[in-house]
């Protein structure tokens, strides 16, 4: 807990960025009929009925110290999407950082050997050199602020119906850039002190 908590208490250093990444499924719906749009004084209705339209998963990367997000909506939440999230951060989002710390939970898709199993053996390796993972305990993956991110997309794009990836991804995009724009970021208020005196219990005693 304490290296996750002593990450975020370091200053900025744009050669070394903080990111946050995690993942979440998300259930693709379609409407049966057409809802009603919405009217002066009258909410949008829709029918209780829908269509399952599949499942697809969507990514989170967020650089607390910057107040940046990138969503990335994928088919599926594999080892090798994985692996291309962390391609997308070293090539494309952070080329110029000698190294990226990523916090994440501990899945057991979120090892360097994901890049083992996409790339071949010299870009894998190439990759990983890029990379200092730090990993929440076990029951606190609410450590990492990309989760915190993900509760507010679910509250604020992901609470109706959409039929499709590309819809999603779209709708995702939007959210993000916008959030960027605005520089919205998250407030950390727990230290590595307040879990000292917090979870006094869970501590050795020496």
């Amino acid at each position: 807990m304490e290296d996750v908590l002593d990450l975020y208490e370091e200053p900025y250093d744009p050669k070394q960025p903080v990111i946050c990444l995690d993942e979440r499924p998300c259930q693709l719906l379609g409407e049966v009929f057409t809802p009603v749009p919405i009217k002066p004084g009258r909410k949008r209705r829709e029918d209780y009925e829908y269509v399952r339209a599949g499942h697809c998963a969507l990514f989170m990367l967020f650089e607390p110290q910057q107040q940046f997000r990138h969503v990335e909506v994928r088919p599926r939440r594999t080892a090798r999407d994985y692996a291309d999230m962390l391609k997308l951060l070293a090539d494309e989002i952070y080329p110029e950082a000698t190294k990226i710390r990523v916090v994440q939970d501990n899945l057991n898709t979120h090892t360097p050997a994901a890049l083992y199993q996409r790339f071949e053996p010299a870009e894998a390796r190439r990759l990983t050199q890029r990379f200092e993972f730090h990993y929440t305990p076990i029951h606190a993956s609410w450590l990492n602020m990309a989760e915190i991110e993900l509760s507010v997309i679910s509250r604020q794009c992901l609470h109706r119906r959409i039929d499709s990836i590309e819809k999603l991804g779209s709708e995702a995009q939007a959210w993000s850039q916008e959030r960027n724009a605005r520089k919205q970021g998250v407030t950390w208020c727990f230290t590595t002190k307040d879990a000292r005196r917090k979870l006094e219990r869970f501590y050795e005693n020496n």
